[in-house]
């Protein structure tokens, strides 16, 4: 079953309540989408542990309940880093 965009940016909020969180459907069938995620709390971590924050926030589901999840993230007021 397609996880809806709305649970996904719920799911990072409360990990990281913080963070602006912006959701895109890249297929328009729920299973593969794109996050914006800005949060300060980004502020002085690679790449690689910015993306372990946001998959961590979404406990597991990548890969399953969310098929995929293309990650942009960035501290705000800094260029974002995508994946």
């Amino acid at each position: 079953m397609p996880m809806a965009a709305s649970e996904i940016e719920r799911l990072i909020k409360l990990s990281l309540p913080d963070a602006e969180v912006s959701i895109r459907d890249l297929r328009g069938d729920g299973d593969h989408y794109a996050a914006g995620v800005l949060s300060k709390s980004f502020e002085g971590l690679s790449r690689i542990k910015l993306h372990q924050a946001v998959y961590a926030a979404l406990g597991g589901r990548v890969g399953g309940e969310l098929h995929a999840l293309q990650l942009e993230t960035a501290v705000p007021n800094t260029e974002i880093n995508s994946e």
